[in-house]
Order: structure tokens, then sequence, then C-alpha cells
């Protein structure tokens, strides 16, 4: 099983088995346009990774600015990107603390299942880096424009199980004044052997064994969705 940045690093395609079976409830999209309807808006995703997100918000916004550190997985995202739709999307290197856009440019900025790595890396100074990356998403916002973040609540629970090293992040979320929900957003796979495998690679092999156990083809996942809207008469 290897870390989160391995992954980032080398695993582009072994990521992009995985998530092209998450959410087959098609459950992510209907959270995000009820906290915000992207229809025609520009939009900025930090954390990109190979699209999972960028590929849904690119059919109907305006425009995507999808950014990511690790050009690995945006080598990926590019590809499959191409292939769906064309300038409708720009793909950038770019940490999310330094966001390569102009203030005041999007209507809403997303970040999916990585925002979380400014408090899970940050060390001593997690909130600190947190607290950077948050006013970095602000400056880019246009009045009244939103912040959506998506989190893990637990793979394979039915309902709610967050990372016990994800809630003072959580907690901070709250302080900050971020809203929160939860949704269903379970992987469904091709065969039992695909569900092992994949389980095992990314989340360890007591979860393979329970998917096993279970013969479970999908498996559930419970994701936590955090929100907060710029004031109209920012500046």
């Amino acid at each position: 099983m290897p870390s989160e940045r391995e992954v980032y690093k080398f695993h582009a395609d072994r990521y992009e088995q995985l998530i092209l079976r998450e959410d087959y409830q098609n459950n992510i999209p209907k959270a995000i346009r009820h906290i915000k309807d992207y229809r025609n808006l520009d939009v900025i995703e930090l954390g990109a990774g190979t699209g999972r997100l960028t590929r849904q918000l690119i059919n109907s916004a305006k425009w995507v600015g999808a950014c990511d550190s690790s050009w690995h997985m945006l080598w990926q995202a590019q590809t499959i990107l191409h292939q769906q739709k064309d300038g409708l999307c720009t793909l950038s290197t770019a940490d999310m603390r330094q966001i390569p856009f102009a203030n005041g440019c999007a209507d809403m900025v997303i970040a999916g299942w990585s925002f979380c790595y400014l408090a899970v890396w940050g060390g001593e100074k997690w909130q600190q880096e947190t607290a950077t990356g948050l006013q970095e998403a602000q400056r880019v916002l246009k009045p009244g424009g939103v912040i959506i973040l998506l989190e893990n609540f637990g793979t394979g629970f039915q309902t709610p199980s967050p990372p016990d090293h994800l809630n003072d992040y959580f907690d901070f979320l709250a302080e900050e004044g971020f809203q929160s929900n939860w949704l269903r957003t379970d992987f469904r796979f091709a065969s039992l052997q695909e569900a092992q495998s994949l389980a095992e690679f990314f989340f360890g092999e007591d979860l393979a064994q329970k998917v096993k156990e279970k013969r479970w083809i999908c498996l559930p996942e419970c994701t936590g969705i955090f929100w907060r809207h710029q004031c109209k008469d920012t500046i």
C-alpha cells in the first residue's frame, strides 16, 4: 500500500482506475449544484488530480481552471479531458497556497479530497498552512462566490466515520465559518477481484479482507462536503 505522496507521484494510472468506480450514484454533482449552480460560471479547482471533478464540472461550467502540484496526475487528466472537451479547461501545476489566477476571477473554488493535505502535511504549522490556502481561495473568488471542499468521511462505512487524524482540521473549518453535510459516494467495481485489488492497493489489507468477506462489488463510502460563501460586498 503506497503513501498518498507516492500515489500522486507515481500511480496516476491506478488512481484513475479507482476514481472511475467512485460515486456511481452520481451524488457529487447534485450536492455541488445544491450549494451553487455552476452552469456557465467560472470555476477554479484545487488538487484536481487526474480530473475526477474536472470532467464533471466542464460539462456545465463556462471555464474550469484546474490546478494540482503533481504534473504526473495532471498529465493523466490532460489526456482524458482532451478527449472529452477542449478549450473549456486550463490545467496548471501549482500549489493551492499559490493559485496562478487573478484576483476575483472565479465564481467557485472547489477542492476534492485534497485541501486536507495542507493540514495533514503541515506539521506544527498546519493551521497557518490551511489558513493560507483559504486566503488564496478567497482571493480568487468573485463577491458572492463560494468555496467548496470535499473530504473523506470513511471508506467501507455506510454512515460517516471520518478518519481521526482529520478531526482537528474539520473543527478548524467549522471555526472558519464553513457549513457541512455528507453524502454517499460508493464505488461500484467491475468484479470482486477488481474490488479487492484496488481496495488493498489504496486502503490496505484490512479493508481488502472486509471486501472479500462481504463480497462487496459495491464498496460503501461517505464523503463530507464543506462550503462557505463569499460576502457579496467583499472587494
